[in-house]
């Protein structure tokens, strides 16, 4: 793994609402209006990019996505890819005009699962079947990764020298395509970036050989060094065994509560699940023990692990809101100085991407662009001072 040589940072669309509280009815309805204020709010802090969630509760993220790049200037909506739901060279065109559109800026989210009861009522074929969901996946984006890089010449000669079979031919197991096209190609060469989850080995080793971006969901230093590795065994296996030498970066999805004293910050990161009843937590552990995803099951593990001390899981890391909300819900908690140190931390672990949120998203964004942004940079632009 080469040494980070840089950091990037996204935020976070709220499309479900928002509100300073979670496991209650949202304080703040995800209209247009808002949702652009969040990311216009964003790129004014000093976030690159940010994140458009997905799932069967969320306003469909490549409408957003497109939404916000016409009234954003250089944020970059990352916005997901889903395998099974929709088909390969479709999902192409739709990435390369967004990409298009928005001047070059768009980022892609690869999302193999989730809930079998999601994927079921989506229509996914493979909503039982995990691994082969990832099988599917890597097919998927070889197809998507050649219709962006190999599918643009319509000229006659082009025609000619492909005797005939202008576009991308692909037989696979679960794709068959005859002359994939996708006109015009996308901004961004190659293609736009390729931000990819997963924990588990079939997950890990797909990213291995496909993405540009492995995500993880934020757990202690010491787990995400054991996942770093695991994927750079799935690279090394690549190289030695079929000559391709790739590189990934890794980013890590946390959320964020930040003020000025510690006192502070613990006492609203703990506000923001003090209106949810207790009941939820019951609700929320059966809907969790659903899934066949690793990241989350990972997540749900470190809470009830945490129980007895607060959920506190390290230094300025909290994983009480995974007690309510799936996804990346670990939490840095704590001052500007303190979690741009934790940051720091992690960038030395290998993470080069941080896909931070925090409730409110208006609000947080504010703070991390006045206090945490401008000290971590600091920080981070001394210590390569330091080290040329």
């Amino acid at each position: 793994m080469a040494a980070v040589d840089r950091v990037e940072f996204g935020w976070f669309i709220p499309t479900t609402g928002d509100g300073k509280h979670i496991g209650v009815k949202p304080e703040r309805e995800s209209t247009l209006e808002y949702m652009i204020q969040v990311a216009q709010t964003a790129e004014q802090a000093g976030f690159e990019f940010a994140l458009i969630p997905t799932g069967n509760s969320c306003i469909d993220a490549w409408i957003v996505g497109s939404a916000l790049a016409a009234q954003t200037r250089t944020l970059k909506p990352l916005v997901a890819m889903r395998p099974g739901l929709i088909a390969p060279v479709l999902a192409a065109r739709m990435g390369a005009s967004l990409d298009r559109i928005s001047g070059g800026r768009a980022l892609i989210n690869v999302v193999s699962g989730g809930y079998p009861d999601d994927l079921r009522v989506t229509g996914d074929p493979l909503y039982h079947d995990h691994d082969a969901r990832y099988d599917r996946t890597r097919e998927f984006l070889n197809i998507v990764k050649q219709v962006w890089t190999e599918s643009h010449d319509f000229s006659v000669e082009g025609f000619l020298r492909s005797g005939g079979r202008a576009g991308v031919h692909f037989e696979g197991e679960y794709y068959q395509i005859e002359g994939g096209v996708s006109q015009p190609a996308p901004v961004q060469k190659p293609h736009p970036p390729l931000y990819f989850g997963g924990s588990s080995p079939a997950g890990k080793r797909v990213a291995a050989e496909t993405a540009d971006v492995y995500l993880l969901w934020a757990e202690t230093i010491q787990q995400i060094k054991e996942q770093i590795e695991e994927v750079e065994s799935y690279l090394s296996e690549q190289r030695n065994t079929k000559g391709i030498n790739r590189t990934l970066r890794y980013g890590l999805r946390a959320q964020l509560v930040v003020r000025d004293t510690e006192e502070e910050a613990w006492a609203a990161a703990r506000e923001i699940t003090s209106l949810a009843h207790p009941e939820l937590l019951n609700v929320v552990d059966q809907v969790q023990s659903k899934t066949d995803a690793i990241n989350q099951q990972r997540q749900t593990e470190l809470w009830k692990k945490s129980q007895d001390n607060d959920y506190v899981i390290g230094p300025n890391l909290w994983a009480g809101l995974s007690r309510i909300r799936g996804g990346g819900a670990v939490a840095f908690v704590g001052t500007p100085d303190q979690v741009s140190d934790r940051l720091l931390e992690f960038v030395d672990a290998g993470i080069s991407t941080f896909v931070l949120s925090g409730y409110p998203h208006v609000e947080e964004a504010q703070i991390a662009g006045d206090k945490l942004l401008p000290l971590f940079k600091a920080k981070w632009e001394a210590r390569i001072g330091q080290t040329v």
